[in-house]
Parts: C-alpha cells; sequence; structure tokens
C-alpha cells in the first residue's frame, strides 16, 4: 500500500476520561507511565495491569484541565472504568465513558492539515499541540492524531479531506503494525506483561514512578532480564485476516509459541504483531493457528530494545 498522505477515522477505540481533584494521584498507582512527565505539551503510551503484571488494557493518555483522557479498544472502555470504580470509592476523581463525547481522526503526512487548523505539532514522539478544543499527539513514527469533541466531526472531516485522502482504518492499523506499536483488545486481555509489547522502548512504563498495580511484576522482569517471549512484526500469505490471540506454533514446540496482537492487510497478504517465544524465532519456522498453518516471515521493527535506556524513564 502506498505511503501517501492519508487520514483515518478512528472508530476502533473510546475514551475514557477520568476527571477530578485526585484524578492524577489515583491514576499513578493504577498505570504503568509516570502522569508526573504529562504535560499541557506531552502524553504517553501506557497500561494498566493487574496484581500479576498482566495487561487489562493499553492506552494513549494525554491530561485535560480537570483530568486525563485514556484512548483504549473500544471493548475495554466498559469493563476498565467499572473495574477503576471499585477503587475510586475514596478519590475525589470521577471515570466517565466519553467514548461519544470525541470524535479521534489519525493523520500520516498531515503536518500541513493540522496547521491549517491552527496546530503547530512539534515531530518529536509524544508532543501535543492544542488550540481551542482540539489536540493533536505526535506518535513515534512520526504519524499524529487529532482529537475533537464530536459535534466538530463533520466540520473537521471535510477540512481534512480537502487536504488529504480519508483512508480505512485498515491502512491506519497497518502503519500501526509497521511502527511496532502492540496493543491490548478484548481478546488479549491479561495474556501479557508490557514487555512484551516492548511498551517499554515506546516509553509507556516508567520504572522510577514508585508502587503501582502489577508493578513487582514488572520491574523485577525488566531488572532480573528474564523475559522469554516478545513482540515481533510477521508477514504471511493469505486471505482471511489473523484475529487478536490467534496461536502460532513452531515445529521446535509441541504446543504454542506465542499469539497474533494486532493484524492489518497489505498489498501481499498481511502484517501482524505477535508475542512469540525468542526460541521459536531463532528457529525461524513459525505457521499461523495451527503447525501445519500457513508460514509467518519474520520482518524488521523501527526501534531497539535497550535496556539501560529503559530504565531511566
Amino acid at each position: 500500500m502506498a505511503d501517501s498522505a492519508f487520514f483515518s477515522t478512528l472508530s476502533h477505540e473510546g475514551v475514557l476520561a477520568v476527571r477530578g481533584p485526585d484524578a492524577s494521584k489515583f491514576l499513578q498507582g493504577q498505570l504503568t507511565c509516570n502522569l508526573n512527565y504529562l504535560s499541557d505539551a506531552s502524553a504517553s503510551l501506557g497500561a494498566r495491569c493487574t496484581p500479576k503484571g498482566r495487561m487489562l488494557s493499553s492506552f494513549r493518555v494525554v491530561s485535560v484541565f480537570d483530568g486525563f483522557l485514556l484512548a483504549m479498544a473500544s471493548e475495554l472502555v466498559e469493563p476498565q472504568l467499572l473495574d477503576l470504580q471499585k477503587y475510586a470509592v475514596f478519590s475525589k476523581s470521577k471515570l466517565i465513558d466519553e467514548s461519544a463525547d470525541w470524535v479521534r481522526f489519525g493523520l500520516h503526512e498531515g503536518d500541513a492539515a493540522l496547521a491549517s487548523l491552527g496546530l503547530d505539532l512539534p515531530g518529536h514522539a509524544d508532543s501535543v499541540a492544542r488550540v481551542a478544543d482540539l489536540l493533536a499527539l505526535r506518535l513515534s513514527d512520526g504519524r499524529a492524531e487529532l482529537w475533537a469533541p464530536a459535534s466538530q466531526a463533520e466540520h473537521l472531516q471535510a477540512q481534512l479531506a480537502a487536504q488529504l485522502a480519508h483512508a480505512p482504518l485498515n491502512r491506519w492499523l497497518l502503519a500501526q503494525v509497521r511502527a511496532g506499536i502492540g496493543q491490548v483488545l478484548g481478546a488479549t486481555r491479561e495474556l501479557f506483561i508490557p514487555q512484551m509489547l516492548n511498551l517499554q522502548a515506546l516509553g509507556g512504563v516508567s520504572f522510577k514512578k514508585g508502587c503501582y498495580t502489577g508493578q513487582e511484576i514488572v520491574a523485577r522482569m525488566q531488572y532480573l532480564g528474564k523475559l522469554k517471549r516478545r513482540l515481533y512484526r510477521l508477514a504471511v500469505d493469505g486471505e482471511q485476516l489473523p484475529a487478536p490471540a490467534t496461536e502460532l506454533f513452531s515445529p521446535e514446540r509441541s504446543g504454542s509459541v506465542g499469539e497474533v496482537v494486532l493484524a492489518a492487510q497489505s498489498d501481499s497478504g498481511f502484517e501482524l504483531l505477535a508475542v512469540l517465544l525468542e526460541d521459536a524465532v531463532s528457529d525461524g519456522r513459525i505457521h499461523l493457528g495451527t503447525p501445519q498453518g500457513l508460514p509467518l516471515r519474520l520482518l524488521d521493527l523501527p526501534y531497539t530494545l535497550d535496556s539501560n535506556r529503559e530504565i531511566q524513564r
């Protein structure tokens, strides 16, 4: 698929708002990212984990004047809201499903379109630009997201369409796969710890912030280096899009060696992110769905893992 400029409507995700005087203090004990690093000019990836360090959700979080907005897979918004409410009882914070209140667009090579809206978005990852009710966020691979009140959806879409091609969601997801940005979906809830999705390499885990749910397990995996599974990018020929949590197999093992995290159609088949056992990757023979399933080819990720740099956050 061509890499020309385009925009997509991010209809696959919802927005969970946490607002109130205690929003930061409350979330700081729940999330892997350090909210103290957030400002009007910065956002972050992050996750929420079980006590065993398994991710219940992953998201992109941005601050607003009275709290925070977390964009995550739509099917996770309600269960995360209900679960977090149990811990927010004694906190001056309120959790709201604001999915219907926001519209979000993904832009590839869309800086000129953002500028026409008055948004001068810096080029470095996780930067944020604001004007009136609009938010623009920079992603690690240079793409951008535009967040706006839902009441402006039609007007903004028309303005973007005048400058960029309106592409289907698959094109945005393919760019996400190629950027190596994994994501927890309903089918993969509680399957992975953050490092399995390389979240620490993308700024979504802080090892200096102190305690949060699951922190002990996540820190142990980072400092003791015992992680045996992590995120890889692969390609496969075929006609049916691999679903999240689809198992992968190798002749090296009798059982599954990994699971699909996210997949998107490409010009020659499909590209996907998957969490795999490292010894299966070394062997190189990986099959989709069954031991006799379609063979997968390993592709490069656009970043490297550096534990020394990662623990500085």
